[in-house]
């Protein structure tokens, strides 16, 4: 199953450092939970501080159980070392299913 997560941040300053120090740091922590990433952009607007990433989860997996896995890991916890969380203002999760003729499966 694929999610599109979507990160709002506070600041355009906290968005830069959780993108390019924090988020970055889990692409390695996610495969070693077995979760792809497939890619994450930063939003261009003048209005928002928004990550979103598109990530897949293994085959037959509870993509929420494993998500409380992960963050409560000591990977995750070395992941977010050094940044306040409570500059993420907010989390969306959209599950996605592929159709038939998208070019990612």
């Amino acid at each position: 199953m694929f999610q599109l997560r979507i990160y709002t941040l506070r600041s355009p300053e906290a968005l830069q450092r959780y993108a390019m120090v924090h988020w970055a740091r889990h692409l390695a922590t996610f495969n070693t939970f077995g979760i792809t990433t497939h890619g994450a952009w930063t939003e261009r607007s003048d209005s928002a501080n928004r990550l979103v990433a598109l990530i897949r989860y293994p085959p037959g997996t509870d993509p929420e159980q494993l998500t409380r896995r992960v963050m409560t890991s000591p990977e995750f916890a070395a992941d977010m070392a050094g940044f306040n969380t409570d500059e993420i203002v907010d989390v969306q999760s959209v599950p996605l299913d592929p159709t038939s003729f998208s070019p990612i499966h």
